[in-house]
């Protein structure tokens, strides 16, 4: 056999079940976010070296997921849903306390936060259960699907982590509603919502309403609650229409934005990369967004359509918080910029996601369980 034929061969066993337009936009993506992790991180190499070991983690899980068939998915739902389930619970009795929030769960050789495993897990068992009722639903197969989709995110609140929790709600939100949940429903749980405020706000924690508050007003508290936003708007206004160059943000260089890395990255790159890079980074996310509803379209059951459009919804929401939050639009509730942040377990589990994705792409046939 010839080099150049082991090498053809090589890369079809890696790259056969691999979506082209999804992966191209997912390696624009990694090497944007190595480039402004470099620059918000005071150009620390260390800093985009853990990155790059990040991203090449994740692309590992990605092929490993991209190569799992989904009927091969769909008897690992129930697994994985309560494997987390049982990680979370433990996280409440046991978990370590860090800055306030009981989120992470030691395991002696490393740590871990079990709320990233229900990212794909709620609406794994979500797409399972609704692919296995698809002949016809009642109003008792969505309150079930609700009660799955509430355990998790009642835990993951409880911690308090509320961007997370908004995010796992999302993911099964959007499971249910491409199941074909009635517009009544969505319009009478819409006004039980709103009625609901009042409690709703005297649960929160005193940090979450001041959030609230400052989100109407940013200037009540300038050096306190509202200086995130103020500084990351001043970033992202003054980097213009084309930005002031890689390396050149004044707001980041001299340390005025908070969470520059990770959940403010989004501030740094508004300021070296201008209004032109903006629209260059909401591009990229829209071709994603674009290439996974294609999918989810085109795939041969409900269960891997249910799942495709869920996580190509999941991580429109995440871009759109991120960006609301940072832009003054949302209150700050500390989910990073999707693919940019530095982070392992957030790139992680977008990775899997986008291997759930290509799995579906390229499986053409899903044999019924």
């Amino acid at each position: 056999m010839s080099p150049r034929t082991l090498i053809d061969r090589t890369f079809d066993v890696f790259a056969r079940r691999l979506d082209g337009p999804l992966m191209v936009t997912l390696v624009v993506l990694a090497a944007l976010s190595l480039a402004v992790v470099f620059s918000a991180s005071g150009q620390s190499m260390d800093r985009a070296l853990g990155q790059a070991r990040n991203f090449a983690v994740a692309l590992v899980v990605l092929w490993v997921v991209a190569n799992i068939p989904p009927q091969q998915l769909m008897r690992l739902a129930i697994p994985i849903y309560i494997a987390g389930l049982l990680l979370l619970i433990s996280v409440a009795l046991f978990g370590d306390i860090r800055n306030g929030a009981r989120r992470w769960l030691s395991l002696g050789f490393a740590t871990v936060q079990p709320s990233e495993i229900m990212k794909i897990g709620v609406p794994l068992l979500l797409a399972w259960y609704f692919h296995r009722k698809e002949e016809g639903l009642n109003i008792k197969d969505y309150a079930i699907a609700a009660l799955i989709l509430m355990l998790p995110t009642a835990l993951i609140m409880r911690q308090p982590d509320l961007g997370t929790s908004v995010l796992i709600f999302s993911s099964g939100f959007f499971v249910i509603f491409l199941a074909g949940l009635s517009w009544k429903l969505i319009i009478t749980a819409g006004i039980a919502g709103v009625a609901a405020l009042p409690f709703a706000w005297s649960m929160m924690h005193d940090y979450q309403r001041n959030r609230v508050l400052t989100l109407l007003d940013p200037s009540t508290d300038p050096l306190g609650a509202g200086y995130h936003i103020i500084q990351s708007t001043i970033a992202i206004g003054s980097g213009g229409v084309f930005g002031k160059g890689w390396l050149n943000g004044s707001q980041s260089q001299l340390d005025f934005i908070p969470e520059r890395s990770t959940d403010f990255i989004l501030a740094v790159f508004g300021e070296e990369f201008g209004l032109v890079g903006l629209l260059l980074l909401v591009t990229l996310y829209m071709i994603i967004i674009g290439r996974g509803l294609m999918i989810a379209m085109n795939a041969p059951t409900s269960f891997s359509r249910l799942l495709a459009g869920a996580i190509t919804m999941t991580f429109f929401t995440y871009a759109f918080v991120n960006i609301g939050m940072v832009t003054g639009i949302l209150p700050v509730v500390g989910v990073p910029l999707p693919l940019v942040s530095y982070g392992g377990t957030a790139i992680l589990s977008m990775f899997m996601g986008f291997g759930i994705l290509m799995s579906i792409s390229t499986h053409k046939r899903l044999v019924s369980t």
